[in-house]
Order: structure tokens, then C-alpha cells, then sequence
């Protein structure tokens, strides 16, 4: 086979593999957590506290939280105020828990479960975010009703998505399509070619 040949052998197998990864969304395995331990192109930790605006004193959820790349850094400008994090694989709150220790912070909650059913209350949280994690869920519409459903009146969700090689990513017109159906009203939106953040508002 020629190189042309296999080069594009290549192309098809890759857009083959995002089409399924697409058809069939899941949260990346623990066995490939170097693929989130950063950087993120396009959705820096900087970008994101510009979005989220996190405030000492508040609880705040975090989707998905991976090994805590962005975790941390919220949770230390929360005070004596909580970052809850939620994930569907028990390794990753294990990992960001550990981080999170070794660092002082003591303000981090870890809970496992599915985010199709978000096991708090209503009205619970000050603030949510989710960054590349939105296209992981399997029911993206049932995820944004639950995370309305815990804000607080006029709680805000940041949304974060980059276009470097996610299979799963959320393009922002559909994101806000989605997002106003499950009653969350579009803020803002911070970015460049590469990625995104988009904060709305309950």
C-alpha cells in the first residue's frame, strides 16, 4: 500500500471512530485519564474562572470533574464555601479527592452517580459547570433539565467544549438550542477557534 494510500486509510479510520464515539457518547475510561489531565487548547483554566465567576461562600457542582484540572482552582477560591464534583467513575473523584488533599483543600465533595439523575435537591447550588463532558451524556436534554433543576434561582452554568480532537464535542448553536429548552437563558460566551465557554442563567 502506498503512503497516500495509507494516510488515507488513516483520515477514514479516524472519522470513522468519531462517528461512532458520537452515535455512542461515554465518559472517557480512567485508563485514559493523560487525555484530560491538560493542558485543554482553547478552554484554559483562566477562561473558565472569567465565565464562572466562582465566589467565596458558594456551592458550586462540577460535572465530570477528570483529575481535577480545573477542580482545584475553583475550590480554592471558594472559601469556606464547597465544590461539590460529580462523576460516573469512582477513579476520577478518588484522584481530584487525593489532589485536592495533598494541596490543603478541604472544601471538596465527591459523589458517584449518573448525571441523567442528579441525586440533590432542588435549588442547591449557587453555580454548575461541565467542560467537555455535556457530549458524554448519553440524554444531553435530561442532563440540562437536572442542572436546572439544582441551580438556585438565577444560578448560573458554564458550559465548556473544544474543537482539539474531542469526538464528543457540543457545537454551541446546539448547546444553546438544548439549553433553552431546559429553561437556562444564554449569557455569554468566551472563546477562540479552538474552544469555548458559554454561561447561562437560570
Amino acid at each position: 500500500m502506498s503512503r497516500a494510500s495509507w494516510i488515507l486509510a488513516g483520515a477514514a479510520a479516524l472519522a470513522g471512530g468519531s462517528y461512532w464515539a458520537r452515535k455512542h457518547p461515554s465518559a472517557c475510561p480512567y485508563a485514559l485519564r493523560i487525555l484530560v489531565e491538560g493542558p485543554h487548547p482553547g478552554i484554559p483554566r483562566k477562561r473558565l474562572l472569567e465565565a464562572l465567576e466562582p465566589k467565596t461562600g458558594e456551592r458550586i457542582l462540577e460535572i465530570g470533574p477528570g483529575t481535577g484540572y480545573y477542580s482545584l482552582e475553583v475550590a480554592t477560591r471558594l472559601g469556606d464555601g464547597s465544590l461539590a464534583i460529580f462523576d460516573i467513575q469512582q477513579q476520577f473523584l478518588d484522584q481530584t479527592a487525593r489532589a485536592g488533599a495533598e494541596r490543603g483543600i478541604q472544601n471538596i465533595e465527591p459523589t458517584l452517580g449518573d448525571a441523567q439523575q442528579l441525586p440533590y435537591g432542588d435549588d442547591s447550588f449557587d453555580a454548575a459547570y461541565l467542560v467537555t463532558v455535556l457530549g458524554e451524556i448519553p440524554d444531553q436534554n435530561a442532563g440540562l433539565r437536572e442542572l436546572h433543576r439544582v441551580l438556585k434561582p438565577s444560578g448560573r452554568l458554564v458550559v465548556g467544549e473544544t474543537f482539539a480532537g474531542d469526538p464528543h464535542v457540543v457545537r454551541f448553536s446546539a448547546l444553546r438550542e438544548r439549553a433553552a429548552g431546559a429553561g437556562l437563558s444564554f449569557e455569554t460566551r468566551l472563546g477562540s477557534p479552538l474552544g469555548y465557554f458559554a454561561r447561562f442563567r437560570k
